[in-house]
């Protein structure tokens, strides 16, 4: 049987201090709630010292949600931890968090203080942690009984490497990591949760290694972040991105048809999406297309399949992606009128109206078989368009109804016009 990692939560605490992100106490109560359905080891509720806000959340979260151990950060100061103890009190699972930077930057430009004394600060601080509760986290030095300590790996992607760093971290010795739903955080934000737990369950044949997160919850759990910070995930993002189980590419989609595991090295189902997307555009192939038709419920000969994707190739070179509506429009257009003989064709259409010119129509056709070209006006340009049509046809005709609607949304959707 592998080892485990224990998963530490900061979204709350780390990850509302991203430009933004500030969420209130019933917010937060409501994550941390879905935090623990996910299956997270430790919540960061927050800073008790840093706000009255912070305070209650943590105040709240320890006390209200089930499961997780709950944790307050607290610098390395008296007042600090005393703070959060008092926010923890009375709680059934409580952790103080407690730490000082000590990079020589740091400690010469922030805190003016030696190494000794930053030392001297983090012991106490520690020993008048647990002073208050049993579970405490703080920085350590090379000791002797270093076995008997969880070590934790708390991450930053200024240069992209917070899940890299993170994973190194883990592979030499580190059994939790600090990690945040979609990656938020400070600056560039902090380790990707969702990363960290989907690379250790997809790869735990290799690294031996997993957690005890609920994966189907990701999902979920992800878009609850964004609809309550508004920080939308970007497409690509791995995992939880819109297009991390989404397909173009006709290569791609031929042989997930065929094989889901050719193109997907983990199902969507494993992290709460019902099923992988084809999305339907010009680098799609004819496998993909004839799918979608048969999903949609058209069952096309090969001759009429070689039309409709014709057809939709064209249609797929001016928008950015065919949508249902679109490959019903191109059946019903290409091949279902097909099968009536068409009389009347309309072969080209001008028209030429404003607040100072008598609407004019140019319409070019073929009626039965032979080309016919006429120039005609009328009150308006579709009336000119009608009555220059009607000339040409030597038919009589009343408008009874006239429509033009979008078949999809979006400024380059195809138009349906119903006479």
């Amino acid at each position: 049987m592998g080892d485990f990692v224990k998963i530490f939560d900061t979204t709350l605490r780390d990850g509302e201090q991203s430009p933004g992100a500030s969420m209130n106490v019933e917010e937060k109560v409501r994550i941390a709630k879905q935090l623990a359905r996910l299956g997270v080891d430790v919540i960061e509720a927050g800073f008790a010292i840093s706000s009255p806000g912070d305070f209650e959340a943590v105040r709240r979260i320890s006390h209200e949600v089930e499961g997780p151990v709950v944790c307050s950060l607290a610098r390395a100061k008296p007042e600090d931890v005393d703070k959060a103890y008092e926010a923890l009190k009375g709680a059934p699972k409580p952790r103080i968090h407690t730490f000082i930077s000590t990079s020589d930057i740091h400690l010469k430009h922030q805190f003016r203080m030696t190494r000794e004394e930053a030392k001297k600060r983090a012991v106490e601080m520690v020993r008048r942690a647990k002073g208050y509760v049993d579970d405490v986290e703080g920085i350590t030095d090379n000791v002797s009984n270093i076995n008997k300590a969880v070590i934790s790996v708390h991450c930053h992607n200024d240069l992209g490497l917070a899940v890299a760093n993170s994973l190194a971290a883990v592979m030499n010795g580190a059994r939790q990591v600090e990690c945040t739903i979609n990656g938020i955080g400070e600056r560039a934000g902090n380790a990707s949760l969702e990363e960290i737990v989907m690379i250790l369950r997809t790869r735990r044949d290799i690294l031996n290694i997993d957690t005890k997160i609920i994966t189907e919850h990701i999902h979920p759990t992800s878009r609850l972040i964004s609809s309550i910070t508004g920080i939308m995930v970007q497409p690509n993002k791995a995992i939880v991105g819109d297009n991390a189980f989404a397909h173009e590419s006709g290569i791609h989609q031929d042989g997930l048809l065929k094989d889901k595991t050719t193109y997907e090295i983990m199902r969507p189902e494993s992290i709460g999406l019902s099923q992988s997307t084809l999305v339907m555009g010009k680098h799609s192939g004819r496998h993909a297309f004839k799918t979608r038709l048969k999903e949609l419920g058209y069952e096309l000969s090969e001759e009429n399949l070689n039309k409709a994707f014709d057809r939709f190739k064209i249609l797929a070179d001016q928008k950015k992606e065919i949508f249902d509506e679109d490959i019903e429009a191109i059946v019903a257009e290409e091949i279902l009128r097909i099968e009536i003989p068409e009389r009347f064709r309309l072969e080209k259409l001008h028209v030429a109206s404003g607040t100072e010119t008598v609407p004019t129509a140019m319409v070019e056709m073929y009626i039965d078989g032979k080309h016919e070209k006429e120039t005609g006006v009328g009150d308006g340009p579709v009336d000119a368009v009608y009555k220059t049509i009607a000339k040409m046809t030597g038919t009589k005709s009343r408008l009874l109804r006239y429509s033009v609607n979008a078949i999809t949304g979006g400024t380059d959707a195809q138009g349906e016009v119903t006479v």
